[in-house]
């Protein structure tokens, strides 16, 4: 049975639609307290879900990011796992260095919560292998905190290495070079700020994530 850990922060809002999400796409999904210190043995992708944790108003995922559990993630990640950061979770993974840049107050200082369309920039990977490059998709986007930012050199890095994984179509928040989510050097961690998750069932009004969920099962059910 593949196996996905959801991580819990007080606050967040968004952890149970990424575990439906998971459990639809065939995983057997277990719900991890950000005080844990261990993830469950066996797991093969952790979600880091987006919505509000706690301590967010000192910088978004500061605090979150030194929970215990935020160590063992950084372990998974080093020995190769899997991992997926939506929103505030795209902010934890920068706050640990698993991913590297920034993510800051959007560039109109305004909350946006609507369906934004993205461009596929790379299908080279376990989560955007079920799309094609430049394909348009409709994901939602709900934060403040959405602007991504890492200096050129970073920026030229993540080109040359086809580590962007999704552009924005039309940026609705500063984000350089238009990023809406990155890869990690051996592409086996993706942070994304548009809420894939919400785009997993016909009830949410689009299922445009669906094939990255899809994607991912698919790459361990057949490890």
């Amino acid at each position: 049975m593949m196996k996905a850990a959801v991580v819990v922060f007080p606050g967040s809002n968004c952890d149970r639609d990424l575990a439906v999400a998971f459990e639809q796409a065939g995983f057997e999904v277990s719900m991890v307290w950000h005080k844990d210190s261990a993830l469950p043995e066996g797991v093969d992708i952790v979600g880091v879900p987006g919505g509000f944790s706690y301590g967010d108003y000192l910088r978004c995922g500061a605090i979150a990011a030194q929970s215990p559990i935020c160590q063992a993630v950084v372990e998974h990640t080093k020995r190769g796992g899997y991992a997926l950061g939506v929103c505030n979770g795209f902010q934890i993974l920068t706050e640990t260095g698993i991913l590297p840049g920034a993510l800051l107050r959007n560039a109109g200082l305004k909350y946006i919560c609507r369906t934004v369309d993205l461009k596929v920039a790379t299908a080279d990977s376990a989560f955007t292998q079920g799309y094609s490059v430049g394909d348009e998709i409709g994901i939602p986007i709900a934060h403040h905190d959405g602007n991504y930012f890492a200096d050129a050199e970073t920026v030229k890095m993540l080109q040359d290495q086809d580590r962007i994984a999704f552009t924005y179509a039309e940026n609705p928040n500063g984000s350089v070079a238009d990023i809406a989510g990155i890869l990690s050097e051996n592409r086996r961690v993706l942070g994304m700020m548009p809420h894939p998750e919400r785009a997993a069932d016909d009830g949410h009004g689009g299922t445009d994530g669906t094939a990255m969920f899809r994607a991912l099962s698919g790459i361990f059910a057949n490890a």
